[in-house]
């Protein structure tokens, strides 16, 4: 068997598709709640566990680099895209646990980068 059809074996077995779906649900409901109260995010967007968060800054803005930078000191490693974009992509086999902790460093770094 060739490590591609393994990979597809283990992911089929593992119902890594349903898992990412169901989780991305989790996130974009949680952090959606969460922009309602932050002025700074403006939408939350994706599908599975594929998202984005859209700050409200300008495209040719720093703002998405900055909170990644902060995100990464406080634990959790995202990808800036444009000035006012920041893309999330976990592992498939991330578990509900572990969405939760990285739901929560999110907020955490984007209030504190709003107080500053």
């Amino acid at each position: 068997m060739s490590c591609c059809h393994a990979a597809l074996e283990v992911a089929t077995e593992e119902k890594l598709d349903e898992n990412a779906e169901r989780l991305g649900v989790i996130f974009r409901e949680e952090l959606t709640k969460f922009a309602t109260t932050n002025e700074l995010v403006t939408l939350v967007r994706g599908k599975g566990l594929l998202n984005a968060v859209v700050i409200n800054d300008t495209e040719d803005s720093d703002t998405a680099w900055n909170i990644c930078l902060q995100l990464r000191d406080n634990g959790l490693l995202a990808k800036p895209t444009h000035g006012n974009i920041i893309r999330f992509a976990p592992p498939l086999v991330m578990n509900e646990e572990q969405l939760r902790d990285c739901i929560g460093i999110i907020k955490k770094t984007i209030t504190e980068y709003k107080n500053k």
